[in-house]
């Protein structure tokens, strides 16, 4: 029971920080959950922001609940995900009661503006920290300029990608070039060559 009690109130803290959520949140979750409690790996909390993307929902909430329920099953994903979304829900409702009336006033306005700038700073971290972590040879390099660019195609076709389809053909791309390239130390059959 303390093991629930400790995943509510440790997502309880990540979200009540979590302004800008999704890829913003990585440094916060990596730093917290990987090296702090230990509780997952940097590889798989990557992982689970990948599966987050595919999967219907807010990314940092889905972690949460992955997470939980690595950690604890259906009782962990539950106390995870209610952590997560406790301290959001009281202030969007504090917003939704207060915030209407003063919206429109320039202060408001460039705190809003304000705290952009900050996320797409957080956006930056989690990014440099994931490529230094997944493009770590020609093979992810190569991948990562597939999906580089169909994200940058997106924009000038008419239909753009969906980020869950990106997903799932980088994993489906990986799987081509892991076989055609094996990791160092294995045979590409799946044993180790030792």
């Amino acid at each position: 029971m303390n093991d629930i009690i400790a995943l509510y109130f440790a997502f309880l803290r990540i979200g009540a920080v979590n302004f800008g959520g999704g890829y913003a949140m990585l440094p916060l979750l990596e730093r917290d959950l990987v090296q702090t409690r230990g509780w997952t790996t940097t590889e798989d909390l990557t992982d689970y922001f990948a599966i987050g993307q595919c999967t219907p929902g807010l990314i940092a909430l889905n972690v949460a609940t992955f997470i939980g329920s690595r950690r604890k099953g259906v009782a962990g994903a539950i106390a995870a995900t209610l952590g997560f979304i406790t301290v959001p829900i009281i202030i969007i409702l504090l917003i939704a009661t207060f915030l209407q009336g003063f919206a429109h006033l320039p202060v408001v306005q460039n705190a809003f503006a304000g705290i952009r700038v900050c996320v797409c700073v957080l956006i930056v971290q989690a990014v440099m920290r994931l490529w230094s972590k997944s493009v770590v040879d020609s093979v992810s390099l190569i991948m990562y300029l597939v999906a580089f660019l169909m994200t940058a195609l997106s924009g000038v076709l008419p239909v753009a990608v969906p980020a869950a389809i990106l997903v799932i053909l980088s994993g489906m791309l990986g799987v081509l070039l892991g076989r055609a390239v094996p990791p160092a130390g294995t045979s590409g059959k799946g044993g180790s060559d030792k």
